[in-house]
């Protein structure tokens, strides 16, 4: 919320005129008092646009259109003047914070909320479609949070059915990623209200799993998912998968109506055969976000003063000005206005227009006043769809936990938010992310998870002194030597023998050991190689048996190991189908004493393919057992997302971890931007639930005693033996 400036006027249509919740091209929002003493959000169109009488067409037969909607879960609209030179619509002031803004802070919304976001949302849009309205924009910004249920807002796009469209032919309108394919191709004669509904779909879809389901990035990439691939409902709690897959059919006909999804999502016997009855409407909410919605609800009774900004003189002479006297200068914020200045206006939206709202996560440091918590973003960029998406979501899910357990405690001096792309592991899609992120000013970057996006957002990322934050990555190319903002928090592979060198020395030691050299694995496997020749266990020797890289046959290499009388064999390869191979190789030869590897052969396919012969493999790591970290993490984790925690979950709950302990100490000491955190993350020691996190110059602190860990295959799964230097 801003202070209104010397250029605005008193009071528009007989509202005064309060504060300014946000401007664009298309006008400016206002905060507005009616005589009556109610509050309004007043959206007023810029004499320019009004000026054209196409868009004075199109505007004036939406106000009419609005007008007319009536329900419990619609923003009414109040007042409007479309003939005025500045055609202005007035509709009711909604305190409560955004869908977006709400599982941005706080993680997808549990089963029984977004049954009754949907069954509420779906009675909206019935409403809608009855006056033979299409809203055109369902999206979650356009949906506002109130303790008795949601709003739907901002029809500025939204079109009377059957109307011919004023706006440039085959023009996308709308918001990609929240589009039906019938809009995303520019087919308007086929919009219509099952384009709502499909719309609705992707609202719960991102309500229920925290991810869009046509992903992010590039909006012609988001466009092209959503017409010719299937959404990914992965992380949607199965008893929402059916109703929100039928709303998201690529064919409207086969879409159910919004009616038909209303009833669906709230019929009694489907929520009574699961035990769980639908929530009353002062309950519909997670606690956190109930007090969010409370909080902002009670700041906003607090009526603000009119303030206005002091215009700059304009000439040589100051009291040429009019806005330079006493009598137009600002005056110092009175306490009623400052409670207000730090509510909710920044999830207020008008109606009409295509009005858009000031949105208080969409900066990496939003700063409300009078005792409203400041936000700071927090980006998070992974392959989510390509090669790594496994490690991409795990990553996700333990960093949107962070978020918002850091939300949901007392005391707290700052809110965080985590904003996602899926740049897909690919060069492009890193570096659409990484502008993005600049542009919007992050506090820092948690990822890439793959060396091709970090090369190609690196150096975005670093002049805009943007810190970027990899949580799984290690590539030898990317130092902070070449990217001065790379901040690493796992160990790098290049010590990875220090593990194994220890197992075979002080837990089962032994004088010879073998080195399979699996050449395919380039650069990993050689200086694996390399760093157990020059340091063999327990100060015995190392014999090399390499295997080409365009060869499957391990026999001839196991054969000369073998020979070398080995007591030990360590694979240096990164594939687990070659690796069971080698597995299988030593079994043949009746091999039976120490077998080790790296994290990188720890995958299902390894013990499949190995079978019995894998059975007993050692493996080095730079991540903890997620099942053998905090109690709590466990048991929010598998709360939140239904499944236990996944490999590398604990390392991103860390890496939000350090940036928060850093935002906390630059709170008391200077103002927060992202070159401070990049700076600064130096200066912090964090104790995570994986490991210590502390930083030496350039890299993490050379003491990595609790940087690398062990684990054994058995069975069907890989066991956590401990931290690597206290198994024993």
């Amino acid at each position: 919320m801003q202070p209104l400036t010397a250029d605005d006027p008193e009071d528009i249509g007989g509202r005064r005129l309060l504060a300014r919740l946000g401007a664009g091209g298309m006008g400016v929002v206002y905060l507005a008092r009616t005589t009556g003493g109610a509050l309004v959000a007043l959206k007023t169109i810029r004499a320019e646009h009004a000026a054209d009488p196409a868009f004075r067409t199109r505007f004036r037969r939406e106000v009419t259109a609005v007008r007319g909607l009536t329900g419990p879960w619609l923003v009414s609209v109040v007042a409007a003047d479309s003939e005025a030179s500045e055609p202005w619509l007035a509709t009711e002031f909604v305190p409560g914070p955004s869908l977006m803004e709400a599982v941005d802070a706080f993680g997808a919304l549990p089963v029984a909320a977004v049954r009754a976001l949907g069954s509420r949302l779906a009675d909206a849009l019935t409403a809608v479609h009855a006056a033979r309205v299409v809203h055109r924009d369902v999206k979650p910004g356009n949906v506002l949070l109130a303790v008795d249920g949601p709003r739907l807002i901002d029809f500025g796009i939204a079109h009377a059915a059957g109307a011919t469209a004023l706006t440039v032919p085959d023009a996308v309108m709308g918001t990609p990623g929240f589009l039906a394919p019938e809009q995303a191709q520019a087919r308007a004669r086929e919009v219509g209200p099952p384009s709502d509904v499909f719309s609705l779909g992707c609202v719960l879809a991102y309500a229920a799993s925290g991810r869009r389901p046509f992903g992010t990035g590039n909006a012609a990439g988001v466009l092209f998912r959503t017409v010719h691939e299937e959404p990914d409902l992965a992380d949607v709690p199965g008893e929402l998968q059916a109703p929100i897959e039928a709303c998201l059919a690529k064919d409207p006909t086969s879409r159910p109506t919004a009616a038909e999804v209303a009833a669906g999502l709230r019929d009694p016997r489907a929520l009574l055969a699961r035990g769980m009855p639908e929530a009353p409407k002062e309950h519909w909410l997670p606690p956190a976000v109930l007090r969010m919605v409370a909080e902002r609800s009670a700041r906003a009774l607090d009526v603000p003063t009119p303030q206005r900004a002091i215009r700059q003189p304009t000439g040589d002479n100051p009291a040429a000005d009019p806005a330079s006297s006493p009598a137009k200068a600002a005056r110092p914020p009175t306490r009623r206005r400052v409670l207000l200045l730090g509510s909710a206006a920044a999830s207020v939206v008008a109606v009409g227009g295509g009005a858009t709202a000031y949105l208080a996560a969409g900066r990496g440091s939003t700063h409300g006043s009078g005792g409203a918590l400041p936000v700071h973003t927090l980006g998070f960029q992974a392959d989510l769809s390509g090669a790594n998406k496994a490690d991409g979501a795990a990553q996700e899910h333990g960093a949107r936990l962070a978020v918002e357990q850091h939300n949901a405690r007392s005391g707290i001096t700052f809110r965080l938010a985590l904003q996602t792309i899926d740049d897909r592991g690919e060069a492009t899609g890193a570096e659409q992310a990484a502008r993005r992120f600049t542009e919007a000013k992050v506090s820092a970057v948690l990822g890439p998870n793959t060396a091709t996006a970090a090369r190609a957002a690196g150096s975005l990322y670093q002049n805009a002194s943007t810190a970027m934050v990899p949580i799984s990555l290690d590539d030898d190319t990317l130092t902070p030597s070449k990217i001065r903002t790379l901040r690493v928090t796992r160990a790098p592979d290049s010590y990875l023998a220090l593990p194994l060198v220890s197992y075979l020395t002080s837990v089962r030691p032994v004088d010879r050991t073998a080195v399979i050299d699996d050449r395919a694995a380039g650069w990993t496997g050689s200086n694996l190689t390399n760093a157990i020749s020059q340091r063999p266990p327990h100060e015995g020797t190392t014999s090399i048996h390499p295997v080409a890289a365009d060869s499957d046959n391990f026999a001839p290499a196991v054969r000369a190991a073998l020979a070398a009388k080995a007591q030990a064999v360590v694979f240096s390869g990164t594939s687990p189908e070659r690796a069971a191979r080698c597995a299988r190789a030593l079994a043949d030869a009746g091999f039976i004493g120490p077998r080790l590897g790296t994290w990188h052969i720890m995958r299902p396919a390894f013990l499949q393919q190995a079978g019995t012969a894998g059975q007993n493999w050692v493996f080095g790591t730079p991540f903890t057992d997620p099942g053998n970290v905090s109690r709590t993490f466990q048991t929010a984790y598998h709360a939140r997302y239904g499944a236990a925690p996944e490999r590398w979950s604990p390392e991103a709950y860390d890496a939000v971890g350090l940036v928060a302990r850093t935002l906390e100490r630059l709170g008391k000491t200077a103002e927060i931007g992202p070159r401070a955190v990049a700076q600064h993350l130096f200066d912090v020691t964090y104790q995570g639930i994986a490991k210590t996190l502390r930083f030496a110059t350039n890299s993490l602190d050379p003491n990595r005693g609790a940087l690398y860990f062990l684990f054994k295959a058995k069975g069907n799964a890989f066991h956590f033996l401990g931290r690597y230097d206290q198994v024993k």
